[in-house]
Formats: C-alpha cells, sequence, structure tokens
C-alpha cells in the first residue's frame, strides 16, 4: 500500500522549489518528525501531495540520498536512514518539567529491578511464572472467541462496565467458589487486567503516600512492591519461614499484610492453618487488611488444600487476588478481585479512572470458556503433567546434587526452590553460559542476607528434559 506523508511541508512560492523541498524535508528528518526507518512516499506521491513537478521530487530525494540522510532500496523505495544522534535534533535536557517530582521519575519504581545475563538464550530454561503454553486448547477459545464476535455483531453493546462483564463474573465467582472454597458471587468481584492491575487498585484505593505501612514477604513478588511504592506506601520486608510468613515480625503500625499463602513466592511454602488464623487474628487486633495473591494455588500436589485466607476470613478483612495467566494464558491478562463489600465501589471506581474496562470480546470468550468447563478440564490436566515434571525435577536434583541441594516443601504450584550453600548469583551467571536458565534467590530479595539458593520454573519446560538441565547445572557447580 502506498504510504501517504502526513507531515506539513512548507514549499516557498518564490525561487528553487527543489531548495526548498529538500530543506523541508531534511529539517523534518533532523528533528524526528520523520523516524528513522519510516518508508517515504513515492516520488510521484510526493510531487502530488507538495504541488512540485515530479522532476523535483525525485531530484530531492537523490539529493537526500547523497547526503546520507535517505536510503534507496530499489524497487521497495526511499526510507529515511539510520542517523547518530548527533545528527538528529533531538533535546537532551535531563527534564523540561523540574516541577514533577514522582517515584517514576526518580528512577524509584523497578518492578523488575533485576537484569536477564547477556549472551544466547540458554537451550534449557526454568522460567519462573510461565505456564506450559504449547498444551493450551487454542482452537477451543478461538471458536469461542469467534462466538462472541458473531454474537456482538448481531448486538453491539456500549462499553464494558468497569466492574466487568456480569457472564464472566459469574463464571469466576463459582471457578473459585469449587476449586478453592472461596464462598463469593459475581457481585464481590472486580475484573482487571492480570493480578498486577489488581495489586495497583488496591494499593490506589487502601495507601495514604507517605503514611501507610505495607509488609511484604521477603523474598517476595517484586511487581506487588512496586505497585504499593508506586502509591506512596512505607514498605516493610517480613522473613519467610518453612511455615510461610512469620507473623510475629510483623512491625507495629502495619496496616496492609501482603501473602502468598497457597505457594510462598518464591519459596514455594504453604502458609501452615496455624499462621493463617494467627494471621487473622493479628489483623483484627490491628485493624489490618490483607492482600492474598493465590497465583498458581489451582496447580496443587494434595488431594485437598489448605483454606484461603479468605476462606476463613469473617471480618471482611481479605483481598483475594487471583489470575487466569497461570491456569489460562499470560497474553490473556485477565485477574481478578474478590473484594471485601466495603471496598468493592472504591475498586471499581479506581478501575474506571485507571482504563474503565478490559475488553468485552475477550470477557466473552473466556466466560463461555469457564462456564462450559474447558478451564477445569485444562486445569485438571496440567495439574498432572505439572506433577510429573515436578517429581522428575526432585529425583533429577537428589540424583546430581544430592546432599548439597536443600528443597524448599511445597504443595502447590510451578517452581520450587532450592538451598544451596554457594554463591548463587555465580552459580546462575555461569549456567546461564552453560546453557541453563535459572533464577537466584536474591533477585527476590529487599533486605540483605537471607536464604540463598535457586528459584526452578518448571511451567515451561518438558519433563524429558530436565534431567541434562540438572546434570548441567551439576557441571556448573562443580567448578564453584
Amino acid at each position: 500500500m502506498e504510504p501517504s506523508l502526513e507531515l506539513d511541508l512548507h514549499i516557498a512560492a518564490r525561487g528553487s522549489r527543489l531548495a526548498s523541498l529538500h530543506a523541508a524535508l531534511r529539517e523534518a528528518i533532523a528533528n524526528g518528525r520523520l523516524a528513522p526507518g519510516l518508508r517515504l512516499p513515492s516520488s510521484r506521491e510526493l510531487a502530488a501531495s507538495v504541488g512540485v513537478s515530479r522532476n523535483t521530487a525525485v531530484a530531492a530525494y537523490e539529493l537526500l540520498a547523497s547526503e546520507g540522510w535517505l536510503e534507496s532500496r530499489g524497487a521497495s523505495g526511499s526510507y529515511v536512514a539510520e542517523l547518530p544522534r548527533a545528527a538528529v535534533q533531538v533535546s537532551d535536557r535531563a527534564s523540561v518539567a523540574p516541577w514533577a517530582d514522582s517515584p517514576w521519575l526518580r528512577g524509584e519504581i523497578t518492578p523488575l529491578p533485576w537484569s536477564i545475563p547477556t549472551g544466547p538464550r540458554p537451550a534449557y530454561r526454568f522460567m519462573t511464572g510461565t505456564p506450559d503454553i504449547a498444551s493450551f486448547p487454542f482452537e477451543v477459545l478461538r471458536r469461542l472467541r469467534t462466538r462472541a464476535l458473531q454474537a456482538l455483531a448481531r448486538k453491539p453493546a456500549s462499553y464494558p462496565r468497569p466492574q466487568g462483564l456480569p457472564a464472566l463474573r459469574e463464571a469466576i465467582a463459582k471457578h473459585v467458589s469449587s476449586s478453592r472454597a472461596v464462598a463469593c458471587t459475581a457481585d464481590d468481584i472486580v475484573i482487571t487486567a492480570g493480578a498486577q492491575q489488581a495489586f495497583d487498585l488496591i494499593a490506589r484505593v487502601l495507601v495514604t503516600p507517605g503514611q501507610t505501612l505495607a509488609a511484604v514477604e521477603d523474598p517476595g513478588y517484586p511487581p506487588l512492591r512496586a505497585a504499593l511504592a508506586s502509591a506512596g506506601a512505607r514498605l516493610a520486608p517480613v522473613p519467610v519461614d518453612r511455615d510461610g510468613l512469620v507473623v510475629g515480625a510483623l512491625p507495629a503500625g502495619t496496616r496492609i499484610v501482603c501473602v502468598t499463602p497457597s505457594h510462598q513466592f518464591p519459596l514455594g511454602v504453604a502458609l501452615s492453618l496455624a499462621r493463617r488464623r494467627e494471621l487473622l487474628n493479628w489483623a483484627a487486633r490491628e485493624q489490618a487488611v490483607i492482600v492474598e495473591d493465590d497465583y498458581d494455588g489451582e496447580f496443587r500436589f494434595t488431594p485437598r488444600p489448605l483454606d484461603a485466607l479468605k476462606t476463613l476470613d469473617r471480618d471482611g478483612r481479605v483481598f483475594y487476588v487471583g489470575t487466569l495467566s497461570k491456569s489460562m494464558l499470560p497474553a490473556l491478562r485477565i485477574g481478578f478481585i474478590v473484594a471485601p463489600a466495603w471496598a468493592r465501589d472504591a475498586l471499581v471506581t479506581a478501575r474506571q479512572t485507571l482504563d474503565f474496562s478490559s475488553p468485552a470480546l475477550l470477557q466473552m470468550a473466556v466466560a463461555d470458556f469457564i462456564a462450559e468447563g474447558h478451564l477445569l478440564r485444562h486445569v485438571r490436566r496440567m495439574r498432572g503433567e505439572y506433577a510429573e515434571r515436578r517429581r522428575v525435577l526432585e529425583q533429577s536434583l537428589q540424583r546430581h546434587l544430592g546432599a548439597q541441594a536443600e528443597v524448599y516443601p511445597a504443595i502447590a504450584g510451578l517452581h520450587l526452590a532450592v538451598a544451596l550453600p554457594v554463591d548463587c548469583d555465580e552459580l546462575a551467571r555461569r549456567a546461564w553460559t552453560a546453557g541453563v536458565g535459572v533464577e537466584p534467590l536474591s533477585r527476590y530479595r529487599m533486605a540483605a542476607g537471607g536464604p540463598d539458593g535457586l528459584v526452578f520454573g518448571y511451567g515451561a519446560i518438558d519433563a524429558a528434559r530436565i534431567p541434562e538441565a540438572v546434570r548441567r547445572l551439576a557441571q556448573v557447580l562443580g567448578t564453584l
């Protein structure tokens, strides 16, 4: 398709039309209005759009190409050249708004504060937070999405509600009621763009900038900490042991406690039933609220999971955050909050202010996917697959690392944490070079010290590839 030049080029009415066109195009490139790599209109189209002869347009292109401003690619046309920054007149001033003082501009908000090692991508990657995308029933979702599109064509809808489509909220309420024993109705659900937006909305509603003290697990989930910090919360790291969050270490004055009780991120341990009751009692005494992140608790390896904090909550203190990124697809970006009644309207208003709502077409398709039982079937099938990968991983760790590797106990989830008596940052760097991608626990810590080890995500690696990956890791470990 012929590109057009939606740019006001001032061509002098008198004098050399060629010189005027050449200067106008060169200035547009120099000041960045015509970006590097942009395909320009043909000489015929340019001539017609600016009111010059085609010969003038051809001459202007040739002159700019000779000066290095354009690249001619034969029949493909003329393109703006990739130029050194010094040749482009772009302001390098640190700030044109010195009055702006936000944590983003100050560089204090870093959702992912770790760097990925350089070099080729490793052949074996234990990625955390990533499910087995290849096993997802894409054809089913495609069919449901087509059906939703046809329904919209028959009865065009207006903007979807900020709280989420009733059908999707109803489907999610039934799903979490049956799968996680969280008693709720569609009215209790607020649909979000993934769990991260859920954290952001909760922080916007609950945090008083500079005053609210929020306790977070350490090690813990960096994007959750970022959502709280961006809202102005003061963060208090709280240690985690084999029974989960150490409730006795919660500082006085804490108003928000964030936990991953089903499968602590990243250690993987479960918050014991005694600790769950202790935390709820503590929250009642301190008038605090709890944010329960149940990101992959559906993939459990025991006949019955521990009750969710939301299930045990009798005071309306728990905000239960769920996501379909692990049970379905990360690309869907659908999460939800089972919200206490007193906070629901505020969360919906915050969602409306932030981005209004999630796409109706996607919500309709996902609602049918859940309601027709496809999600439950997929979760049950993958639960067995992930259990097998976990078994193979544990056997491989025992075989190749032996007593050096102390596996943290876990009853659910898509990753496994292992304590090792070495510098695990250096081990992870060398392992990457050797073709094995694995994360050190240090990437998730706030305070200095704490447990040292590695995190193995097995959601996106086949069971057959795990033994060789661990064997290579053991070889690297032997060089430390």
